[in-house]
């Protein structure tokens, strides 16, 4: 049985905050190079994945749904519309709503930048094997999911020991 001490990381290398910030930054940073030409960076890329996965959404629940503020969402939709990568349809339930669509142009442009992003992925991970990628993304798959339920105030270090006692 290991005392309590031991189980305290003993260098910034051990403490899952850094390990955490770590990889984000460089994932951050290699997808936004990868985005870099799309309206909206990484917040396009959102709005034309979501749009896909979806389908057709109201303005302000795609706002709401993407944590990005409507006024915000406005000016990236007038922004990608232009780019030809999206259409404004109108609501057939409610005159005054909008429905975002993905445009033929928009598919194309979101398979090219979701291989990119592959591939900025695999350069991040590359110190794992195939099989331990798939296993990290799955087990963080699980944390963000649980987090995005608990509320946006969870601590991301008790979330993962929650985890690790219902394992």
């Amino acid at each position: 049985m290991s005392s309590p001490i031991a189980e305290v990381p003993t260098s910034v290398e051990e403490d899952l905050g850094w390990a955490l910030g770590v990889v984000f930054r460089r994932y951050a940073k290699a997808a936004g190079e990868s985005l870099a030409d799309v309206p909206g960076g990484p917040r396009g890329y959102q709005v034309l994945a979501t749009a896909n996965r979806e389908g057709p959404r109201r303005q302000l629940e795609l706002a709401g749904h993407l944590g990005v503020d409507r006024t915000v969402m406005t000016y990236l939709l007038d922004d990608l519309e232009k780019a030809g990568l999206v259409e404004r349809q109108p609501d057939s339930t409610d005159r005054r709503a909008r429905l975002i669509v993905l445009s033929d142009k928009g598919r194309e442009v979101l398979c090219d930048l979701e291989k990119r992003l592959t591939t900025a992925e695999r350069q991040v991970l590359d110190s794992l094997d195939e099989g331990e990628r798939l296993m990290f993304r799955t087990l963080l798959q699980r944390v963000a999911v649980r987090a995005e339920a608990s509320g946006h105030n969870a601590d991301a270090c008790t979330l993962a020991e929650e985890l690790d006692e219902n394992c």
